[in-house]
């Protein structure tokens, strides 16, 4: 399929899910029922209800059960993030993006109808658990570090282990749990809830745009069965690979959404708001910020559209995602503290969506790899370059 056909297609899914964001979603930003720990299931139904109805639920997923290149994904996920609630409304939020994504690519048929078709049909949420606590000594930014257990029981595996950080688990239906295998780390799919796993706490976070927030879990004893192990024991570490640098561009996708609405709120503001004879935008300093927002928003475009070509070239793209999450994330916080530092006392308030938008931003440039980490990585890929071409001449 050429580019422009895919931009043109791209471009169609993206405008009626812009159009449904604007004039559907939007009224719900004032709704009591979107709770410090994300919005409620009840709210999420009811949205997800319309976008049936509006042909845009799950719109990056076709009829067929294909998935739209990363190119056509960036317009469309772009345009589901002009709201915070969007993602959610459209079922193209973490992690059930990312997870959709994951299941399309590794899971067997048998586990597609089970564990895949729900979330799809927007009639289910899922969590992919990972990250252990700190306390712990376990897995965070480095999984290698991975302390949850996976003992062979016959033609069972019994996991126990913690998990933290678990977004969504509270009221998810499907879940993928990481386990140390004999043979290493394993994914594990499983249906919730389960009395063997059981959570702590939901922690109180910074952001509150994912329902069900962020969890602290413990695992007891859960028995699965061999069929619900995704690919083969011992792949955990290459299918969490699949999943993970799509799903950091992802992010930048939605969140990019997020910012370029709230530069909107913040130009109309200082339009409209006078102070010392004239607008606000006409003042150097407020105009001169929301100029640096324009360049910056089409920077962290150009960045995603990069990425995601290199991606649906078929190569990992392991490196331009750590590259373009911390370009993009970094990009978007400082494009999300000038639109509150332009409205002033209004952008610390909740009368709009800034003030939540600078928080979820502020957050993304820890989740997905906080950007110390990616630039951690990327210096070792540099030395390893360099190492390679010692000899060349210089």
């Amino acid at each position: 399929m050429s580019g422009a056909r895919d931009d043109a297609r791209g471009a169609a899914i993206a405008a009626k899910v812009e159009a449904f964001v604007r004039e559907v979603v939007a009224p719900y930003e004032q709704d009591p029922r979107r709770g410090a720990h994300g919005p409620s299931d009840a709210l999420i139904a009811e949205l997800r209800a319309k976008a049936r109805a509006a042909g845009v639920l799950t719109p990056h997923i076709l009829a067929d059960g294909s998935h739209l290149s990363h190119h056509e994904t960036a317009q469309v996920l772009r345009a589901a993030g002009l709201s915070p609630l969007g993602p959610q409304a459209v079922n193209v939020a973490a992690p059930d993006e990312g997870n959709m994504f994951l299941l399309g690519k590794a899971a067997s048929s048998e586990q597609r109808a089970r564990f895949l078709a729900p979330l799809i049909a927007g009639e289910a949420r899922s969590a992919f658990f990972m990250t252990e606590p700190a306390a712990d000594g376990g897995a965070g930014s480095d999984p290698s570090m991975l302390m949850t257990t996976a003992t062979q029981d016959g033609n069972h595996w019994v996991i126990n282990g913690r998990k933290a950080f678990i977004t969504g688990a509270d009221g998810a239906k499907v879940g993928i749990v990481m386990a140390k295998a004999e043979v290493g780390a394993t994914l594990f799919l499983v249906d919730l809830p389960d009395p063997a796993i059981r959570i702590e706490r939901v922690l109180d976070t910074i952001d509150s745009s994912m329902p069900g927030g962020h969890a602290v879990v413990s695992i007891e004893s859960l028995r699965v069965s061999a069929d619900q192990i995704l690919g083969q024991p011992g792949d955990g570490f290459k299918l969490a690979q699949v999943r993970l640098a799509p799903a950091r561009l992802t992010h930048c996708m939605r969140w990019l959404g997020a910012c370029a609405r709230a530069h909107e709120i913040a130009t109309a503001y200082a339009v409209k708001r006078h102070a010392f004879g004239k607008p606000l935008i006409d003042h150097e300093g407020v105009g001169f910020m929301l100029a640096e927002n324009l360049i910056e928003l089409k920077q962290a475009e150009l960045m995603i559209d990069w990425c995601a070509d290199v991606l649906d070239s078929g190569a990992p793209g392991t490196t331009e995602s750590s590259m373009t999450k911390v370009a993009v994330s970094e990009a978007l916080m400082r494009i999300a503290d000038r639109c509150v530092q332009v409205m002033g006392g209004t952008g610390v308030t909740g009368d709009t969506i800034v003030e939540q938008v600078f928080r979820e931003v502020r957050a993304f440039r820890i989740y997905d790899g906080p950007t110390e980490v990616h630039k951690w990585s990327l210096a070792k890929k540099i030395k390893r370059d360099a190492a390679g071409s010692a000899n060349r001449p210089l």
